[in-house]
């Protein structure tokens, strides 16, 4: 394939399109065993069989590179910039870092999938200026047409073929407002509606849903956590108080929180948080806790939505 090698200080984000075992191998190894022999630090976050298909082409220099099963740290597209892409290249120190990505794979359901195209518009906005490749493989015989056209406008080289080109459809912007697409709630959905005086009431009323529909003693944990980050949140930014609504959607609760507020910060949630760090912590634990997390802001106000599964 041809390099994707880049000049000191630049950030590159090329998608790779394959088809088939043959072209995987051939798109992905030589990109890492150039980053091992210029001894850069190089990771994969891929699905197990990808990886393992990598493992055995590389042989012993397998040991050189960190593996990450993208279908567990990146199950929620909101995890991966903090803690699997940034989580890395902090880590690295000083020097180009070289990651192989692929959050989008066939299998992506529908609701997951705007929140898997908005972290790769994402990924250009949080690593610009830095000296990191972050190579995205996609499978181009498995994946929709619509897919591969959401590629060349979140990425600004697509290889293909062996060959990379400049991506003429590369518009990140218009991505991510197109993901910023409005969240209805069902009809029949718990609701309450909270202030600062009634924080821990909203809690209890949300883990007296999740009880009622079999959420397990772990997850309730969990729903308490996102509940209690996201209500507050909307108390202190979000203009006093808020509503949240609750309700069951293919094995998840889903719990939405509406406020008057305004997300300002499209990264918001995405940035990596420090051990000794005070504050700033509820979106991204949201992130953390959840299956999927999906964001509408305006100038209406803010809908944040966190799916978490009942078992």
């Amino acid at each position: 394939m041809t390099s994707t090698a880049t000049s000191p200080g630049a950030f590159a984000h090329p998608a790779l399109f394959y088809r088939g075992d043959a072209e995987y191998v051939a798109g992905t190894v030589p990109f890492l065993r150039e980053g091992i022999a210029a001894g850069e630090p190089v990771a994969v976050a891929a699905p197990v069989p990808r990886l393992d298909l990598i493992r055995a082409e590389l042989g012993t220099a397998a040991a050189d590179v960190r593996f990450v099963d993208m279908t567990e740290a990146g199950r929620n597209p909101g995890r991966i910039i903090p803690s699997v892409l940034r989580g890395f290249a902090d880590a690295a120190g000083g020097g180009r870092v070289r990651i192989i990505g692929e959050p989008v794979w066939p299998g992506r359901t529908d609701t997951e999938y705007p929140a898997c195209i908005q972290h790769e518009a994402l990924i250009n906005e949080a690593f610009a200026g830095r000296e990191v490749t972050i190579l995205c493989p996609y499978d181009a015989a498995g994946l929709a047409a619509g897919v591969l056209a959401d590629a060349h406008a979140t990425h600004p080289v697509v290889i293909d073929g062996g060959r990379a080109r400049a991506s003429t459809a590369y518009a990140p912007g218009a991505v991510l407002a197109r993901c910023n697409e409005r969240l209805p709630h069902p009809p029949g959905a718990a609701t309450v509606r909270f202030d600062g005086d009634t924080l821990p009431v909203t809690r209890d009323a949300a883990l007296d849903a999740a009880r009622e529909r079999g959420m397990t003693a772990a997850r309730r944990q969990d729903l308490a956590l996102v509940v209690a980050e996201l209500t507050t949140n909307s108390v202190i930014h979000g203009g006093g108080s808020g509503t949240l609504r609750l309700w069951t959607e293919g094995g998840h609760l889903v719990c939405q929180v509406r406020d008057a507020g305004r997300l300002t910060d499209p990264l918001a949630g995405r940035h990596p948080v420090a051990p000794q760090q005070i504050g700033g912590r509820g979106l991204f634990l949201v992130h953390y806790l959840s299956d999927l997390v999906r964001v509408h802001t305006g100038e209406s106000g803010t809908t944040i939505r966190s799916y978490l599964g009942i078992c």
